[in-house]
């Protein structure tokens, strides 16, 4: 019920600017133009989870950004999955600098060559050598949200974000897609108040494959996406867990890195 009562809302009642609270409108061209950022860079936490694949983030979790990502998660403003799934989709395309497998006439790979975005031959990015290449769509695998997190939200933002940025790329020619292949197998606990380490034990293991998963993860290579990485802890897991049903891990995208994220560029 929430969810479509905030959709139902952001389309008709007046709203203030969610990233500096000026009104005139949901986003203003100021913190629209803070979520193009400067250029996906690279980023790394320290210390960097084990199994963590090579991470791109699109903007800095500072300012305007961090606001717009809070108002989408939290206070459910539904309209910022389209500004949100643009800059998503950069780090997206900072992952696949060949533009991708299947990538159209905007891209620069060929339907069927079989390149897997940024990888060198015979290796996997972040993922070590001796993995060969898979051709198809681009799989955005998203973190998965806890069942009542969702509730409370009245939405799942990673896969809400996740889906906008697959339209985008779609529209730019790059075949895309967002299968729904990870769930939660145990409860974990708000990750908000832990540490590194803390959230490495708190996530591992928790994640695995819906049934029938590994069937949608051979279409293509993944790309694991989320709004925020901090610890990088549940981009790992994610990765780990896409890894175990079957699927190859090329990467991973977040919308923003806190400026302490090391930049591997």
């Amino acid at each position: 019920m929430r969810g479509w009562w905030q959709e139902i809302s952001d389309l008709v009642l007046p709203a203030d600017c969610a990233g500096c609270g000026r009104p005139g409108g949901t986003l203003c061209d100021r913190c629209r133009g803070a979520l193009r950022g400067t250029g996906a860079r690279r980023v790394e936490p320290s210390p960097a989870p084990p199994g963590l694949p090579v991470v791109h983030a699109a903007v800095d979790y500072v300012d305007e950004a961090r606001a717009v990502l809070l108002a989408h998660k939290e206070r459910g403003a539904l309209r910022l999955a389209r500004p949100l799934g643009e800059t998503l989709a950069r780090a997206v395309r900072a992952a696949c600098p060949g533009g991708g497998p299947g990538a159209g006439p905007r891209g620069r790979a060929a339907v069927g060559s079989g390149a897997v975005c940024g990888a060198r031959p015979g290796t996997r990015p972040g993922a070590g050598p001796g993995v060969r290449p898979r051709g198809g769509p681009l799989l955005l695998v998203p973190v998965p949200s806890a069942r009542r997190s969702v509730g409370a939200r009245g939405h799942d933002p990673a896969r809400r974000i996740a889906l906008a940025a697959a339209s985008v790329l779609r529209a730019d020619g790059r075949p895309a897609r967002v299968p729904a292949v990870l769930c939660q197998r145990r409860r974990v606990t708000d990750q908000s108040g832990l540490d590194a380490r803390q959230r490495r034990a708190n996530v591992a293991g928790a994640l695995g494959a819906v049934p029938g998963g590994g069937r949608l993860l051979v279409a293509g290579p993944v790309v694991v996406v989320d709004d925020l990485m901090t610890t990088g802890a549940s981009l790992a897991e994610a990765a780990r867990a896409v890894t175990a049903a079957g699927g190859l891990v090329i990467g991973a995208a977040v919308v923003a890195a806190p400026l302490t994220a090391t930049n591997r560029n």
